[in-house]
């Protein structure tokens, strides 16, 4: 079977999207993840660009093994010398130099003759010649230059001793039947072809920056250049992980191999999102949080009869546990009747119908049925009133007063507590009041605030995730008033882990233990993984000195 190499770019076209950059330890990780995945080639950077990135170069050359590095250069002497010189260290060097080839490049951008380009393209690749005996040549802007024009250039780089041609859809141009084309008129027309691997490298412009790389593949291509998550210039460019796995999944097809370890998939998808600050979006091909997830009825009821009347891949293949039954409008009793066994509930065939009727008026105010939502219905049935709710919330803060909060909490049985707080701004205080009216230190994991409407009478919408008892779980609040968002969005959290513990079993006495501290649990009180500076702010934005009443 043919072996396709897979040419990672991440680190040098994928971080020169908007918005990205990363540090030297986050590229190091990134770079050190992307050997576990099995990519052959890391193109690590474009030295000559900045001081930093042949700091960048330099030190994944220096300090990473088991794979190729690669560094990008124009057709200078300079550029290449720095490759050169970034590259010195690395196990398997490879410099690769471009220069573009379409006739409006070559007229408005380089000012420059075909001729004067093809001279100036053996040029490099001799240069780089001196230093390296891999080196790839890249024809940028290829699917808008003339055929028979890459097919004379490419002829001279291959004879000064180019070892990869590369033929990129720098503006994602070309459509998969013009891209594939390209390739074999090529191929059957230069001498020498044979020696080589020919690679491309797809932007995803029109959206087909994935399917004119598989395109290739199937006309002949050898490596594919593209990037974790698909990040990149403009619209991005072609996701490797879609790639690896579209060709291993219809190696009936294409007929090839790679070396890529697939169970790494999502790991490294994780990984990058969480470094550049780009989300995967839910329904991302291969990595998205839905790419597994069945919310249908129809579809959940044959996928726990058999898996593979929906999916044509196990979740497993690339890193996942199992696939996921997502509850929602569209979801049967089949799913539901799942769904309760997963969560450890045992219920009459009586209680089940009821659940599964509350479960239903539920999709129809919430999106989003959690698993925390599954218990809270089952919680509500079994214990009525029994959970945290806040009585009332006064607020005292401005610019020479210190943020304090007043917070008066019901607790099941009990009689309203009182408990007052400060902190750095008003959210903090409140949450560290409620901290002390329920007692044991609470870790915040995550805070995100968020307008659900515009103007003033605006919605303020909180999302919260903390651990308390050894558990940890997500709340949710919405307010006109943030403060009083936040402190809704704190209690539903809380409220959630008591529903895990009673109806879980887990602590049979957890709401009488409401007050009292847990001696195993070490986290530090008041640790603010989250950040509440921009909730502080926005919640400081009211009077100097006020109340927020609970409404």
């Amino acid at each position: 079977m043919r072996r396709v190499e897979i040419f990672d770019t991440t680190l040098r076209d994928g971080e020169q999207s908007a918005g990205v950059n990363l540090h030297l330890p986050e590229k190091l990780e990134i770079a050190r993840a992307l050997v576990a995945y099995g990519v052959d080639t890391i193109e690590a950077g474009f030295p000559a660009s900045s001081p930093e990135d042949f700091r960048s170069v330099q030190a994944i050359a220096r300090e990473v093994r088991g794979v190729r590095v690669a560094a990008l250069a124009r057709s200078l002497p300079a550029d290449i010398d720095a490759a050169y010189e970034a590259l010195r260290e690395a196990e398997e060097p490879r410099i690769h130099v471009f220069i573009a080839t379409s006739p409006i490049h070559m007229e408005y951008k380089l000012r420059l003759s075909p001729d004067a380009v093809v001279e100036r393209a053996v040029a490099s690749v001799l240069h780089a010649k001196r230093y390296v005996s891999d080196v790839e040549w890249s024809a940028e802007d290829a699917t808008r230059s003339d055929w028979d024009f890459l097919v004379r250039i490419i002829s001279a780089v291959i004879a000064a001793g180019a070892t990869v041609v590369n033929l990129p859809d720098t503006v994602g141009y070309v459509q998969p039947e013009e891209y594939a084309a390209m390739f074999r008129y090529i191929m059957e027309r230069v001498p020498g072809a044979e020696r080589v691997k020919f690679s491309t490298h797809c932007h995803d412009d029109l959206g087909l920056a994935v399917a004119n790389s598989l395109a290739a593949v199937r006309a002949g291509a050898t490596q594919v250049e593209g990037t974790i998550n698909g990040i990149g210039e403009r619209a991005g460019n072609a996701a490797l992980e879609e790639v690896g796995v579209a060709l291993y999944v219809r190696r009936d097809f294409y007929g090839v191999e790679t070396g890529l370890n697939l169970r790494e998939t999502v790991r490294v998808s994780k990984l990058v999102s969480r470094l550049t600050g780009f989300p995967v979006p839910p329904n991302k091909a291969v990595v998205g949080a839905n790419a597994f997830a069945h919310e249908s009825g129809i579809h959940q009821d044959g996928v726990l009869k058999h898996a593979a009347t929906y999916e044509i891949m196990s979740p497993e293949l690339v890193g996942l546990s199992s696939n996921r039954l997502v509850l929602g409008k569209h979801s049967g009793r089949h799913a539901f009747r799942e769904k309760l066994a997963e969560l450890g509930l045992t219920v009459t065939e009586a209680e089940f119908e009821d659940l599964f009727r509350a479960f239903k008026e539920l999709t129809g105010k919430k999106k989003t049925i959690t698993d925390d939502d599954i218990l809270a219905l089952a919680f509500d049935m079994a214990h009525d009133g029994e959970r945290l709710e806040i009585a009332s919330l006064q607020c005292s803060f401005g610019s020479h007063v210190i943020p304090t909060a007043t917070v008066s909490l019901h607790v099941p049985g009990e009689a309203p507590r009182l408990e007052s707080a400060t902190g750095k701004g008003i959210v903090e205080a409140v949450y560290n009041a409620i901290e002390r009216l329920v007692g044991g230190p609470i870790e915040l994991l995550d805070y995100r605030l968020q307008s659900t409407s515009e103007g003033p009478d605006a919605l303020g919408e909180v999302f919260v995730k903390v651990r308390w008892h050894g558990l940890v779980s997500t709340g949710r609040g919405v307010d006109s008033d943030v403060v009083l968002a936040s402190a809704k969005a704190y209690v539903d959290a809380l409220n959630r882990i008591l529903i895990r513990e009673k109806t879980l079993g887990d602590r049979a006495n957890a709401l009488d233990e409401v007050g009292g501290e847990v001696a195993a649990l070490t986290s530090p009180s008041g640790s603010r993984a989250g950040d509440l500076e921009a909730a502080n702010a926005r919640a400081e934005e009211p009077p100097a000195s006020g109340p927020a009443q609970v409404r």
